[in-house]
């Protein structure tokens, strides 16, 4: 039997009659105005009719709120919100896609001219900083590549990431694409300083002699651990969630135990590479400068140490200027929002914009990094400066040694 629209007697349900009167009040604009978004609307007529038959029990907001988001990777700011006002916060899409090709082409670039040097040294020093130096190129290289193949269609669709990985993997990938390719910059500017300063300083121990074998087993323990690194919110430490204006995953500031204790890891781990490299450097600097001004027993001249330390502390200081900032913002953020803990569960809108312009300045070293080899090598200097000279090498600093020795070591630097 067919039932009338009215009920049995004609009447119209409690429920319906007030959708009528506000559609006769403010029209259809009127219930989707102040206040009132169709979800909301979805909500109350869920709660009238008692979650029954009408289907709309079920029914979530697209984003949610940030309480039922907390465990995802779009509760750190309010999507919706930076997607209208992405057009003007952000650079042109066509300057991010330049500046991410003219990094690619640098790197490119510096790694063809390492491979064209690596052939034509037998140099075991030399080579097997060639070998740490490649693999900080390569590993530039595939940052840049990897985080671009992302963010720059981001740039020019402008697609609704909630949609597009509703089950957060890509998000995940792009913030394990993050830590990884940039912990592993700091880690191997801090291997290549603890290999120049043990073979500065301790020349003549056969400890100190990595072979190009070695020096790749060394760069690939470099990558494994920044794997692991990365890999640590996917196992449950913490977790990666989408960034101000929408474009890309990073670690969460939040201060909750999980993302407190990655974010220190993660920033601690970068300072400690930072400042060890600082250290090293520092003391082979000295112990060059004390070759330099030897003007004693002075049996060869070789500058490759001296080409090397300019090549390693100009990346040291290129790190330094790139992460610094980000690294002590990190820690400095997560410390203030520890008394607020479960309090906060979105970023505010000026945490959010300074984040975006520290991770901006870290793309820097990933650009400059290949342009100090480039541009650093002895090559180059001496067409630009013709009137340099060989340095002494770190011979002069042990004057007294078994002659035997002495010619062995010099038949070899003639060789090399």
């Amino acid at each position: 039997m067919r039932v009338p629209l009215g009920g049995r007697h004609g009447r119209t349900p409690p429920l319906l009659r007030t959708q009528e009167s506000g559609l006769e009040q403010g029209g259809i604009g009127a219930s989707t105005g102040r206040g009132h978004t169709p979800w909301s609307r979805a909500r109350s007529m869920s709660e009238a009719t008692g979650r029954s038959g009408m289907g709309w029990g079920d029914m979530e907001p697209p984003n949610g709120s940030a309480a039922g988001q907390s465990d995802t990777c779009f509760g750190v700011f309010n999507a919706s919100d930076s997607r209208t006002n992405a057009q003007t916060s952000i650079t042109s899409p066509w300057f991010s896609t330049a500046f991410g090709l003219i990094g690619l082409c640098s790197n490119l670039f510096a790694l063809c001219v390492l491979l064209s040097s690596s052939r034509k040294l037998s140099s075991q020093a030399r080579s097997s900083f060639l070998v740490f130096l490649c693999g900080l190129v390569v590993t530039d290289f595939m940052g840049l590549l990897v985080t671009a193949s992302v963010i720059i269609p981001y740039h020019f669709i402008k697609f609704a990431w909630a949609e597009v990985d509703p089950g957060c993997h890509l998000c995940n990938f792009l913030g394990f694409s993050m830590v990884f390719f940039g912990q592993c910059p700091l880690l191997l500017g801090a291997t290549m300083a603890g290999e120049r300063f043990f073979g500065i300083n301790h020349p003549f121990s056969r400890s100190t002699s990595i072979s190009k074998r070695r020096a790749w087993s060394i760069v690939g323990l470099v990558w494994g651990f920044s794997c692991l690194l990365g890999l640590l919110p996917v196992l449950g430490l913490g977790r990666y969630t989408l960034q101000y204006p929408g474009s890309w995953c990073f670690l969460t500031l939040l201060p909750d135990t999980g993302n407190v204790v990655f974010c220190l890891v993660f920033a601690l781990l970068g300072i400690f590479s930072v400042l060890l490299s600082f250290i090293f450097n520092t003391v082979s600097v000295v112990t060059l400068c004390r070759v330099y001004h030897d003007r004693e027993s002075v049996q060869r001249r070789r500058d490759s140490e001296v080409e090397m330390m300019v090549q390693l502390v100009g990346i040291m200081i290129i790190a330094t200027i790139c992460w610094m900032p980000l690294l002590i913002f990190i820690i400095q953020t997560v410390l203030q929002q520890l008394p607020a803990s479960g309090q906060i569960q979105i970023l505010p809108m000026e945490t959010q914009k300074m984040l975006l312009i520290y991770i901006r300045m870290v793309t820097w070293n990933q650009i400059l990094d290949p342009w100090v080899y480039i541009l650093f090598r002895r090559a180059v200097l001496q067409r630009i400066y013709p009137s340099l000279r060989p340095r002494p090498s770190i011979l002069s600093l042990y004057p007294v040694l078994n002659p035997s020795l002495r010619r062995k070591l010099t038949t070899d630097s003639v060789l090399q």
